[in-house]
């Protein structure tokens, strides 16, 4: 018999997020989809559903397999949850860690300042 689990619960237990309140506040803001439709906090998620993650600028794509409410260890979450996620949104998400000045926010340091121009050749 399938258990009945909630959405931040089982996003936590999976660990698609490192604290439940971090899956509960990505529920919250429209982050998370079940089937395609915003979903709260407290929806239960069933076996067989897709759900669809906004987070660090890709959208993941995941199948539950199976619920659960405690926490596993990284070898067990295949068990779990079966990635969907396009290989472009991986492509991107690489895109974005290799372009060094994508991350900051502000003025940039004098060290940066000078990466940016030997990045693009401005530096004489």
């Amino acid at each position: 018999m399938e258990k009945n689990v909630r959405i931040d619960k089982w996003l936590w237990a999976v660990r698609l997020f490192k604290t439940r309140s971090k899956a509960t506040d990505a529920c919250r803001s429209g982050k998370i989809k079940i089937d395609n439709e915003e979903v709260k906090p407290s929806r239960e998620v069933r076996t067989g559903q897709m759900v669809s993650i906004h987070h660090g600028g890709i959208t993941k794509t995941v199948k539950v397999i199976q619920t659960l409410e405690k926490r596993v260890g990284a070898k067990l979450v295949p068990h779990y949850l079966e990635d969907l996620t396009p290989q472009e949104e991986y492509h991107k998400l690489e895109l974005m860690r290799q372009n060094p000045f994508a991350q900051r926010k502000g003025r940039p340091t004098k060290k940066e300042r000078r990466d940016i121009d030997q990045w693009f050749g401005w530096d004489d």
